[in-house]
């Protein structure tokens, strides 16, 4: 009844097929805090979650993930809205906020759960995580750690690490800036980012 009454006022309400039209994408590329406000901030993207994901223990917390004992990586999942950023973007802004020559995590955090993954969901995403990772081996023209992997269940984390860069900004950026972070990625990057 309350649909039908809004619909008489001129209230366009959103539809299952307009909730449809969301995609998502998983990322692992070190600390879950920097991707997220990295992605979080791109015209498109409706919601990043930090978590956990490319390990076997269901509901891992931080403390099991940050073990290392738990195959687990801190990973990001983005919600994001195809017609207006393309997965293919996402990937560019992945690469550009990690680096991909690490093999043993990202910036001063080390071990398993830090080192950076394309998680895939279908065959549309790996041919283009795929065609990404190669475009980005001829630009750097040195060998990628970056893995592409079949995705495995997301996990998010605690509430007290989403948003954490809005929600506690001097500690975020104190811990952004003594990892080095911008030093990094200026030198594997160059100016660009």
């Amino acid at each position: 009844m309350r649909r039908f009454w809004l619909s008489l006022l001129g209230v366009t309400l959103m539809s299952t097929s307009a909730q449809a039209a969301t995609e998502s994408a998983i990322f692992a590329g070190g600390c879950f805090w920097c991707i997220e406000a990295e992605l979080q901030e791109l015209d498109g993207v409706q919601s990043v979650t930090s978590g956990y994901s490319g390990g076997d223990e269901p509901n891992p917390t931080y403390e099991q993930v940050s073990s290392g004992r738990t195959g687990h990586y801190e990973a990001v999942e983005v919600i994001y809205d195809p017609a207006v950023i393309s997965y293919d973007a996402l990937l560019e802004a992945f690469w550009s906020n990690i680096d991909p020559t690490d093999d043993g995590g990202q910036m001063y955090d080390r071990g398993h759960h830090y080192r950076t993954v394309i998680f895939v969901q279908n065959e549309a995403q790996k041919q283009a995580a795929t065609v990404s990772r190669e475009t980005v081996v001829q630009k750097l023209d040195k060998p990628v750690a970056t893995q592409i992997l079949p995705a495995k269940t997301f996990y998010p984390a605690e509430a007290n690490h989403q948003d954490f860069y809005q929600k506690s900004p001097d500690h975020y950026q104190s811990y952004k800036s003594g990892s080095r972070r911008k030093e990094t990625l200026k030198r594997v990057w160059g100016d660009g980012k």
